[in-house]
């Protein structure tokens, strides 16, 4: 560890909180109200910073935070702005893959922060990181219901579930995360329906009933769309 790493971290993004957290527990001084992992995070933090898409600003800046870790598409350009104006030192991460995650990592922990890697970044380059599997299925992933989202285009997600050997049944979106109704995913004649807990907390009573004649199977949302020490349970999915 550099004698120049940083000492106060504050993280806008639940994924990174908890790969932060796994190599200087301490340095993690904010975070938002969704970083749910570790699970006893709160006994070391110092601050909870409200949400992604509206944290509190002033909270952050009375934290004294060497460095504020955020994410082009979790956190607002605005937030963002406001912070780096008022002589906040903001980072953002740019993540639509898998490798790109690792890279990310990479950065944050040799360029950003000055701390050691931890062994769960090389293990999960060595998982994820290879040739893309064989296609074994078509699925469909939504996000959201009323209105319906899915996963679409250019999304860590969408590149996760295709390293697992699932193609994306809306990958050719020109959105990322399309609104599409039941019916439409359906038409598309996916093999499977892949219903994730977070960020819409689907359940069997809240999800499967819109895909009558399509497969449906709820998973864990922190393995599909969180990328840190997670990815290596991911594999399991």
């Amino acid at each position: 560890m550099s004698s120049g790493s940083a000492r106060r971290v504050v993280s806008l993004v639940p994924s990174i909180t908890e790969a932060l957290a796994s190599v200087r527990r301490d340095a993690v001084v904010g975070a938002t109200d969704w970083c749910t992992h570790p699970a006893d995070l709160d006994d070391t933090l110092e601050a909870r910073v409200r949400g992604t898409k509206n944290p509190n600003l002033e909270t952050i800046r009375q934290l004294r935070p060497d460095v504020v870790i955020a994410n082009r598409e979790e956190n607002r350009e605005l937030d963002v702005r406001r912070l780096r104006e008022s002589g906040v030192r903001v980072e953002v991460t740019r993540v639509e893959s898998v490798p790109e995650a690792v890279e990310a990592y990479e950065h944050l922990f040799d360029e950003v922060l000055g701390w050691e890697r931890p062994p769960w970044l090389g293990e999960v380059r060595e998982l994820w990181c290879g040739p893309l599997p064989e296609v074994t299925a078509s699925v469909a992933i939504p996000v959201w219901r009323d209105p319906w989202m899915v996963v679409g285009s250019a999304t860590f997600t969408g590149d996760l579930a295709r390293r697992l050997g699932w193609a994306n049944a809306f990958a050719d979106s020109a959105d990322r995360y399309p609104t599409v109704a039941p019916s439409e995913v359906e038409a598309r004649g996916v093999d499977l329906v892949l219903l994730p807990d977070e960020p819409y907390v689907f359940t069997a009573d809240d999800g499967p009933e819109a895909f009558p004649r399509t497969a449906t199977r709820l998973v864990s949302g922190r393995l599909l769309t969180w990328y840190g020490p997670s990815l290596l349970e991911a594999r399991s999915l």
